[in-house]
């Protein structure tokens, strides 16, 4: 990533592309704490470092981008916001397949008992709701029956400032 041989759109490209992917595998079925996405757009700023190099401020000094700046030299997307928008859009394919497979029925599916003492763990359709609910989104579920409204919805979430 420190190369000069490299551009900074392919060095960019090479991150979305193989990197990213990698570090999002099944990414899907998470449920992120605040400490999880902390960490992970540490990493992610880490490389956006590297692929834009340092600047000159105005008296001759170099240092590192600040997080704004990195923010809006990637377009407000970072990696966070690239999560929660696979999860809307896993989200919406559940909904949409067959009632009978796996899937659809484990996200159906209300456990039976008590949960142990203490705070409850987040559940994964919680998180999500929350999220579809910052966006400004009603009627999610007959949404989520529509492919193309339920891909402009998950395009907008990777730039959503509120996830």
């Amino acid at each position: 990533m420190k190369s000069r041989v490299l551009n900074r759109s392919l060095k960019l490209n090479i991150y979305k592309t193989l990197i990213r992917p990698v570090v999002t595998y099944e990414c899907e079925g998470w449920t992120l704490t605040s400490r999880n996405e902390q960490q992970l757009r540490i990493f992610e700023r880490k490389i956006l470092r590297k692929i834009f190099d340092p600047v000159q401020d105005g008296k001759g000094f170099w240092r590192i981008r600040k997080n704004h700046e990195l923010n809006e030299l990637i377009g407000n997307a970072d990696i966070v916001r690239f999560i929660k928008s696979r999860r809307i859009a896993w989200l919406g394919h559940v909904t949409r397949i067959d009632g009978m497979r796996m899937p659809r029925g484990i996200l159906e599916w209300k456990p039976m008992g008590r949960r142990i003492r203490g705070r409850p763990r987040k559940r994964w359709i919680e998180d999500i709701e929350k999220h579809i609910q910052m966006m400004g989104i009603r009627g999610w579920r007959k949404l989520s029956k529509e492919r193309t409204e339920w891909k402009k919805i998950t395009e907008k979430a990777k730039t959503h400032s509120g996830l």
